[in-house]
């Protein structure tokens, strides 16, 4: 274990030195080769190294370093987090739900992500949740959970917290909204990897972000021997086969940088070019369906082509509202309700989310 993460941080350096050569070459001779020509950087990348890091971060140490589930392929479940009628956390809801996809044979559970509603909610609010994702769940399926934000200090905070209870891996977002070039992109998740504390999940959402990092950045990246996987919701199902040719040509083997769709209505084909599962909003409703899909995706068109409405319905408005209004009509859980600013799903939605349910062949109540 040893000698692979010290040959990955090498390749990591490696890398970083050919592109600033390239680019320094490229600016005084008008040297351009197939790197410079696919990456989009305008100025040369440069990382801290991990010494410096993790010296700031001497005093953080993860307290389940030797308990943590690998991350598995298939499907992985954007969880919702149930609540009562007041807001509050409804931690027996919760607590069946986690249940459900236990039994269900769901891959990984993704607790705090967006699906969450984790943009709301405090420390106390997350430790809830953690405290009974770790009861119900540590030691028989893996748990990733959202710990990314802008400022990294929060992000430290966050996943430290995650460690302390019992995670095995962080989902760090890129930065929103301040709009960071790509060499902060890669620094950013180069930081939560040297922290040392969970393995990392780049989570890469342009949607939602107004930021893209870029396949040239993404392979910076995967040959950090701490960061474990992608969650690409971009849509583009080109990206998969230019990621992984970077991939390949990094010498990072398949299996340590896991690629995860972020996108229900294509994760079928994200996985059938060359994927190995989804970070899942229909997983929620369907969660033994969508571990099938996942898992046996060279057998399962007939299986998916039901859900597609679903797959799509379920962003009518803004997530988790319309997911949560299905698990409602499903009788697992009890308020359909959403904390500020986000509500109910509007009533001229409903009738959509029935047909949706229908189609997937789903009881509803």
């Amino acid at each position: 274990m040893g000698t692979t993460r010290t040959m990955r941080t090498t390749r990591t350096l490696f890398l970083l030195c050919v592109v600033v050569i390239i680019s320094l070459i490229g600016r005084s001779q008008g040297f351009t080769s197939e790197l410079s020509r696919r990456s989009s950087f305008r100025t040369p990348i440069t990382v801290r190294s991990s010494t410096a890091v993790k010296s700031e971060a001497s005093t953080l140490q993860a307290s389940n370093t030797n308990e943590l589930l690998p991350l598995r392929r298939g499907s992985t479940v954007a969880l919702i987090t149930p609540l009562k009628e007041n807001g509050d956390i409804h931690e027996e809801d919760l607590r069946n739900l986690i249940r459900w996809h236990v039994e269900s044979g769901t891959d990984n559970l993704c607790l705090l992500g967006t699906t969450a509603e984790a943009s709301s909610m405090n420390m106390e609010d997350r430790a809830t949740v953690l405290r009974i994702g770790v009861e119900e769940a540590k030691g028989k399926v893996p748990m990733m959970v959202g710990t990314g934000t802008i400022d990294p200090v929060k992000v430290k905070a966050m996943t430290q917290q995650a460690a302390d209870m019992g995670a095995d891996a962080s989902l760090v977002v890129t930065p929103y909204y301040v709009k960071p070039p790509q060499r902060c992109l890669v620094q950013h998740m180069i930081d939560a990897a040297d922290w040392d504390l969970l393995p990392v999940v780049v989570y890469n959402i342009p949607g939602r972000s107004i930021v893209d990092m870029t396949d040239e950045s993404l392979a910076i990246c995967a040959q950090h021997s701490n960061i474990a996987a992608l969650k690409d919701a971009t849509g583009d199902l080109n990206r998969v086969s230019s990621l992984k040719a970077l991939l390949k040509d990094a010498n990072v083997v398949d299996d340590d940088f896991l690629l995860y769709s972020g996108d229900d209505s294509s994760s079928l084909d994200f996985v059938n070019r060359g994927g190995h599962g989804c970070i899942s909003v229909s997983a929620n409703v369907v969660p033994a369906l969508m571990h099938k899909i996942m898992t046996q995706p060279k057998d399962a068109e007939e299986w998916n082509t039901p859900l597609m409405k679903m797959h799509s319905d379920l962003f009518i408005e803004a997530s988790p509202m319309p997911v949560k209004y299905a698990l409602k009509l499903m009788g697992r859980i009890s308020s359909d309700i959403c904390r500020k600013p986000l509500d109910r799903l509007d009533a001229q939605y409903e009738s959509a989310i029935q047909e949706a349910l229908k189609q997937a062949n789903v009881s509803i109540n």
